[in-house]
């Protein structure tokens, strides 16, 4: 049950990692706002990528496995053996499955703080708001939450620099319970059929 909560973490939602106050920038500042649009500009022409993932979950426990997240609204995570478990969206829903336990959990992609990163298009204003944006050396943080729904969670994208890359988010659930996700060898890719981003009960590549 340990495990299952950790990966509904990766879906539904780590106490977010702490930010150095001499990170943070106001959110009105001309330097923040010139961030921000680089940080757009990247995630909307964001369309199919394909990496190796860590995901370290609020109990500690550490898993792996490989991703592919097709923009808009389709992400696949595969966890590597002997994890059976299989996590994918798609058509507006956020679909985790336990084959161990015998049981799928159907989320709607629009009630969590992930469906923010695979929206259509990418704006921090309306139904996102903007909570932090942090500078560490090498790094761009950037907190996102549902407005109005800020008690349901939030989270953090982690870019590189120079060139910027998506490499880590962080999704705080309403227990302020962290999952953390880390990606590797990121790489571009030809669109993916539907098909991948569906579950098929009873099918498991693993």
């Amino acid at each position: 049950m340990i495990a299952r909560r950790a990966l509904l973490g990766i879906a539904a939602t780590c106490v977010a990692a702490s930010f150095s106050p001499a990170w943070s920038a106001p959110l009105s500042s001309g330097h923040t706002q010139q961030v921000l649009g680089k940080v757009l500009d990247y995630l909307n022409s964001l369309k199919t990528v394909t990496a190796r993932f860590m995901q370290v979950g609020p109990d500690g426990s550490v898993r792996t496995g490989t991703a592919i997240v097709q923009r808009p609204g389709k992400m696949r995570f595969e966890y590597d053996k002997p994890d059976p478990q299989l996590l994918v969206a798609g058509f507006g829903l956020l679909v985790y499955h336990d084959p161990q336990l015998d049981q799928t959990t159907n989320i709607p992609l629009s009630s969590t703080p992930l469906g923010i990163l695979l929206a259509k298009h990418i704006t921090f204003g309306g139904d996102v708001k903007l909570l932090r944006v942090s500078t560490p050396p090498g790094e761009i943080q950037v907190t996102l939450t549902r407005a109005g729904r800020e008690a349901q969670g939030h989270i953090t994208l982690v870019f590189s620099t120079n060139p910027i890359e998506l490499r880590q988010w962080r999704l705080t659930d309403a227990q302020d319970r962290v999952t953390q996700v880390s990606l590797y060898d990121l790489k571009p890719a030809a669109p993916f059929p539907d098909k991948t981003f569906e579950f098929v009960p009873g099918y498991n590549t693993n």
